[in-house]
């Protein structure tokens, strides 16, 4: 049971990451993946193993993580250096001075 479980969440976390297309949506992701898992340490820890206490620290450790993983994305330093253009066609800067 425990080896489906984690092939299963392995899995998931998998093809979450494969579905992020800029480095700011990657930072928010690992930030929620990893406030969900202190978060639900800690309210376990605080409540005493409670299963409630635990559910709700990773919802609110996920939630923190996420918003503070995509706010400290460092932005662009500067002016463009070369073009290019993405998989749609739009044109965007693939490097800065």
């Amino acid at each position: 049971m425990k080896t489906i479980m984690t092939l299963s969440l392995a899995a998931v976390a998998a093809v979450s990451v494969s579905a992020c297309q800029t480095q700011q949506q990657t930072n928010a992701l690992a930030g929620g993946a990893l406030g969900a898992g202190a978060g639900g340490l800690i309210g376990s820890a605080v409540t005493h193993g409670s299963a409630g206490g635990a559910i709700a620290g990773a919802a609110l450790g996920a939630g923190t993580g996420a918003v503070l993983g995509s706010s400290l994305t460092p932005g662009n330093s500067g002016q463009c250096a070369r073009w290019g253009y993405d998989y749609n066609g739009n044109r965007t800067c693939v490097a800065y001075y």
